[in-house]
């Protein structure tokens, strides 16, 4: 039998791999998980609800449908954790405050196929109100520090999950971005987390994230995890507003594109000026992408400096920006307890009325086609930095209001926001440590509909600069 706590380091497929062939079981796996979790959880607050009990029951279920010869999922057996903005049957959906009373009656369509495929939901992670900021603070579940260097924040809005992945507790979490909610906290945390196409990932019952603004995906410690949870989540229900054919192929098998031989070869333009006017990335965030430039370029890649002439993406997203927190703000049970913040944020955004957002949303389609001329017919891939600065040190909400806590966000998603407004696919690949002890990080930026190039790209940047053997010092 293999050692729970050791195998609990694994990815994703090595874990469901041990559990199929009787290596371990789920519930000893969970029993591992639910263990690091309650030593690492104090410093690092990553959790809002703690599912302890139901995973238990859900991995015993796991084990006797499995004793009974029973066809397994690709996760099954796997821990993992749900952002607080998810449904999960019998629990709060709190979106990171504490306005909602009532537990959800059903799973949303993500968790439901995450349980399909065999997971085990060890709990629901924290996050700022309504995924408002690129920080992990709010005033009902208090700050999430990251465990590279808990003073520091573990970035938003899927911090938590942020955490609970790079510290071990579960090798997969649910994750959710409209700005670079899953990109950030990814390059905050040394973890690989892909933004998929708009439409990719069905938002139900939710009919939108943020107008066309939102997705969702999983933070994970390998490509190929990822790629086998989008493989899971992929594909719409009646009813989406943003249907999208499925890929040529799965994605897991574009992840194993790994040699030169197999994969082809791409065109790929770098650039560190940001989309923000007057934000400039760290030196060591340069450095960062002008190394991988030249890791790409020595896999028999074009790699070339361009100008991306971005748009700017301004009316297109801060509509969409108001439009989410105010219809979010609008459907909780008790809007006297939202917070301060979020009560600014819906007074300040009283001007977006739906004509405002339809043409917003309309703004963005044709800032997609810009990008896709100016970029994509010279560029398989843009390469970039994912943030401009060093994760900064925790508190960044303390005290702010809108207008302040929007200004110390730029810096967060100067780099990833646009990518929201067009839809285009994009990740924050894992590019080293820094000088400050935290994890760098670069953004790969592909066509529409073309994440499959992406997960074959990094996994091929996976291969000879891996990172998953990479632990933060948590002991």
């Amino acid at each position: 039998m293999s050692d729970p706590e050791q195998l609990l380091s694994a990815v994703a497929e090595a874990q469901a791999r041990a559990v199929a062939a009787g290596e371990v079981t789920a519930v000893d796996l969970v029993e591992a998980s639910l263990a690091r979790l309650e030593r690492h959880e104090p410093l690092l607050n990553a959790f809002t609800q703690v599912l302890a009990d139901e995973a238990r029951v859900e991995a015993a279920a796991r084990d006797a449908w499995q004793s009974r010869g029973k066809e397994l999922g690709p996760l099954h057996g796997v821990p993992i954790a749900i952002k607080d903005e998810y449904d999960v049957a019998g629990t709060v959906t709190s979106y990171g405050g504490d306005a909602n009373r009532t537990p959800a009656l059903r799973d949303s369509e993500v968790t439901r196929r995450l349980r399909e495929a065999g997971a085990v939901i060890v709990g629901k992670t924290t996050m700022p109100e309504f995924g408002a900021w690129p920080f992990t603070e709010s005033a009902r579940f208090g700050t999430t520090r990251n465990p590279w260097a808990p003073g520091h924040t573990p970035g938003g809005s899927s911090g938590g999950t942020a955490a609970a992945v790079a510290a071990g507790i579960v090798p997969v979490g649910l994750g959710g971005d409209g700005g670079g909610s899953i990109r950030i906290p990814s390059a905050c945390c040394g973890l690989f987390g892909l933004k998929p196409t708009r439409g990719r990932v069905s938002a139900y019952p939710s009919t939108n994230l943020w107008g066309a603004l939102g997705t969702t995906g999983p933070l994970t410690r390998s490509v190929v995890d990822s790629a086998l949870v989008y493989d899971v989540l992929r594909g719409n229900v009646d009813g989406d507003p943003f249907p999208l054919a499925d890929p040529p192929v799965p994605f897991l098998e574009s992840a194993r594109l790994t040699t030169a031989e197999s994969q082809r070869k791409l065109r790929v333009g770098w650039a560190v000026r940001s989309t923000v006017p007057g934000i400039k990335p760290a030196p060591e965030h340069v450095r960062a992408v002008e190394e991988t430039a030249a890791l790409l370029e020595g896999l028999g890649h074009e790699v070339r400096e361009i100008d991306p002439r971005y748009p700017d993406a301004t009316t297109a997203f801060v509509p969409q920006f108001f439009h989410g927190i105010r219809s979010s703000a609008a459907s909780v049970e008790v809007p006297a307890d939202l917070e301060r913040t979020t009560k600014q944020t819906v007074a300040l955004g009283a001007w977006v009325r739906p004509r405002v957002v339809a043409a917003a949303m309309r703004r963005g389609e044709k800032l997609a086609a810009l990008v896709d001329e100016r970029v994509f017919t010279g560029c398989d891939v843009l390469l970039t930095p994912t943030i401009a600065h060093r994760p900064p040190r925790v508190g960044r909400l303390e005290g702010a209001n809108v207008v302040t806590a929007s200004w110390r966000a730029q810096p967060m998603i100067a780099y990833t926001g646009l990518w929201n407004t067009t839809g285009h696919p994009a990740a924050s690949v894992p590019a080293g440590t820094g000088d400050d002890g935290l994890p760098l990080a670069v953004q790969l930026v592909a066509g529409r509909g073309d994440e499959a190039t992406l997960f074959a790209l990094s996994a091929q940047v996976e291969s000879v600069r891996p990172w998953a053997d990479a632990w933060p010092p948590l002991g």
